[in-house]
């Protein structure tokens, strides 16, 4: 059983370095990626990234996150126009798993109306309590979107062959989850916000804000012995990676 990865480019969004990593100075551009994993079994989406409504009014849609971050987000660059333009109807999206429920990750939610929503139990608590809305700066227009909905426990094979499987990596938010995807050509890490840089996973170093910086330097570690033993390990919003990834419709090696 063969399964295809491939990448999109959903937007991009410019903001200070310091707040991606520790010690980064002045502003840094960076990829919005959202990823397809074609199983014989069914769609699957990782992320889903920003709302469509960024494109017409980005400061009201952003609230106060439009004070730290310039999107670039015109027509065509939403998750289903990508994938439209991909010729992979985003109606037949199986399961749409959330990394985390950011509004760079989780915002076109709404845009994948039949899929099942995956996301860690954890992070959908804290993303429905009041403390942790404002803690995480949570956005529930944006993910509450009405799917049914799968919350997990840890890891969680979605299919049940090993092929693709939600990895916790806690720490960037209460319930942040990594997504690991067996090719034929080897195993692959989707890391989002876990490890957003080439550079955090080869000095530690973490970002500005984050939830629980030990746990997030727990998830690194067992990215580090993941890629150890050869998995290749895809940064969260590394320009300089992103710079050299096939976009859909080409599948990623």
């Amino acid at each position: 059983m063969s399964v295809r990865l491939l990448a999109l480019t959903c937007g991009w969004l410019t903001g200070p370095r310091a707040l991606f990593i520790e010690g980064g100075k002045g502003k840094v551009r960076v990829p919005v990626p959202v990823f397809v994993i074609e199983h014989p079994r069914g769609r699957v989406l990782f992320d889903s990234g920003l709302h469509r409504e960024l494109q017409d009014d980005p400061v009201t849609r952003l609230g106060p996150a439009a004070a730290v971050f310039t999107p670039e987000f015109a027509a065509g660059d939403d998750v289903a126009a990508r994938l439209g333009a991909a010729d992979l109807d985003v109606g037949k999206v199986h399961y749409l798993v959330n990394s985390h429920l950011h509004f760079d990750h989780a915002g076109g939610n709404v845009a994948v109306p039949n899929a099942t929503i995956v996301v860690q139990r954890r992070e959908w608590q804290a993303a429905h309590d009041e403390a942790g809305i404002a803690a995480n700066n949570y956005t529930p227009a944006d993910f509450d979107t009405g799917q049914p909905r799968l919350e997990v426990d840890g890891e969680h094979d979605l299919f049940g062959d090993g092929r693709v499987i939600c990895l916790p990596t806690y720490g960037h938010t209460p319930g942040h989850q990594s997504l690991l995807v067996r090719l034929d050509g080897g195993d692959v890490v989707l890391a989002a916000d876990a490890c957003y840089f080439r550079q955090t996973l080869d000095e530690l170093k973490l970002p500005l804000v984050v939830h629980d910086a030990a746990a997030m330097l727990a998830s690194l570690r067992r990215l580090r012995a993941l890629a150890a033993v050869g998995t290749r390990i895809v940064y969260g919003h590394d320009p300089e990676s992103w710079a050299t990834m096939p976009q859909a419709p080409a599948v990623v090696g």
